[in-house]
């Protein structure tokens, strides 16, 4: 039979129909940014001090010294978790003694925060932390609210690909992979009549069509993934580049409101960051070969969430600035990984092999607010782990089969194989079939 796109040259490259299906994709992604990115406000925790109830009866000095000072970012900060133990203050308070003058408060002993919270209003007027007291002792809660919400959208994502079926029209060319012939044929007639394009008298050849009948029609499972050692290594790649990917881009994403300064223009900054980044990413796909550039942007992603580490404490300007870079460049490659993904398998089992990836991307997502979690204990610790995670998974992109400016493969016999390095001189013959293979494999 002869080749699709030979087949569907007449209906143009970008025309009314192509426009409509892709602006409904765009349309359909929007909706997912303000649920995903939610939870940082949702779940925000503001400074907060242990609660000193006015039953305490403590004069004004001792209540403003109510709280043990700890040393933060090269500054002393009100304690978040602790309190002077309350009966030996109020003791030393109707005694009439003044604290640092009569009392040294290093000596003092300290309890935790029995009468609960103050929690500063001047960025949340609430948020589930605040509703929930999900700080201190309680405080590896709230990543695991984030975690169950990013849970309900891998579930989620079971019904909305089933919907999707019904907001997209199907693929006429995976149709076709399924001998759906009529169904495809409608499909491209619908096409033709929106892009105002006469249909030519035959699109799909009766004779072509007779001898595909008789074959027996393929059915793909997962497993198909998996099928072979170069199919399964691809497989696994892949699903190890969605989810470390997934990781470094949420992570940033939920951590932008504990950079310092303003939340809200932290978070904005880090949605603005994202513009140039897609475009960035388009350019790029139209011209340079997939595993290089994803590796290149994950390796300057990776390397300048790395470089914070360098950054001194007061140089809070700076420390963003890399934050963002390193948003820039994780951004870059996820939205590269659709496309790249795409290519690489055949049409029998290119929409199994982006889902099952994209379920990858959401275990990613439930991992990534436990590296920012790990921040309440080390500033950096979660750029460290971000930066190193993102450039291996950009030297292991280094690995995949190149699918740059080669037509996309029908069967998973016409997959490429996996590029391993090698040193010394090769066979001629080798390297003659590596530059002119007979399986080519392109881009959409």
């Amino acid at each position: 039979m002869r080749d699709y796109d030979e087949v569907t040259a007449f209906l143009g490259e970008w025309g009314p129909f192509q426009r409509l299906v892709f602006f409904l994709l765009s349309a359909s992604i929007i909706p997912n940014g303000f649920n995903g990115m939610s939870v940082v406000f949702l779940a925000g925790t503001p400074e907060h001090r242990c609660r000193v109830p006015d039953s305490a009866n403590l004069s004004s000095a001792w209540r403003n010294h109510s709280i043990p000072l700890r040393l933060q970012d090269g500054r002393l900060v009100p304690h978040n978790c602790r309190r002077y133990r309350l009966a030996a203050i109020a003791n030393f308070s109707a005694l009439g003694l003044e604290p640092v003058r009569d009392v040294d408060l290093e000596q003092l002993e300290q309890e935790s925060c029995l009468d609960g919270w103050e929690f500063s209003q001047d960025v949340y007027q609430s948020t589930i932390v605040t509703e929930w007291n999900l700080v201190c002792e309680e405080d590896w809660k709230t990543p695991l609210t984030s975690s169950l919400f990013f849970v309900g959208v891998l579930l989620g994502s079971f019904v909305s690909g089933q919907l999707s079926d019904r907001f997209i029209p199907e693929s006429p060319r995976w149709l076709i992979s399924q001998r759906r012939f009529g169904e495809a044929e409608a499909i491209i007639q619908k096409a033709a009549k929106m892009n105002n394009i006469a249909v030519p008298a035959v699109i799909f050849n009766p004779v072509e069509l007779q001898e595909l009948k008789p074959l027996k029609q393929q059915k793909a499972v997962i497993l198909d993934l998996f099928r072979t050692r170069n199919l399964a290594t691809i497989t696994i790649m892949s699903l190890l580049l969605w989810m470390l990917t997934s990781v470094g881009y949420f992570a940033l994403s939920l951590n932008s409101p504990n950079l310092h300064g303003d939340a809200y223009l932290n978070c904005f900054l880090s949605a603005l960051i994202e513009v140039p980044a897609y475009i960035a990413a388009w350019l790029l796909l139209r011209t340079l070969p997939r595993r290089y550039i994803i590796a290149g942007v994950l390796f300057f992603g990776g390397g300048v969430l790395l470089l914070i580490q360098l950054v001194p404490a007061d140089y809070y300007f700076l420390s963003i600035s890399l934050a963002m870079l390193g948003k820039f460049g994780i951004t870059s490659a996820f939205s590269m990984l659709y496309v790249f993904t795409a290519e690489l398998y055949p049409t029998l089992v290119r929409n199994m092999a982006v889902g099952v990836t994209s379920m990858a991307s959401r275990v990613g997502s439930i991992i990534a607010p436990y590296f920012v979690y790990l921040g309440a204990y080390n500033r950096l610790l979660p750029y460290i782990l971000m930066g190193s995670l993102t450039v291996l998974i950009g030297i292991i992109t280094l690995f995949f089969p190149e699918s740059f400016g080669m037509t996309l493969p029908e069967t998973l016999e016409e997959m490429q194989k996996v590029k391993w390095f090698r040193f010394g001189k090769k066979p001629r013959d080798s390297m003659d079939s590596e530059e002119n293979p007979k399986v080519l494999v392109t881009v959409f």
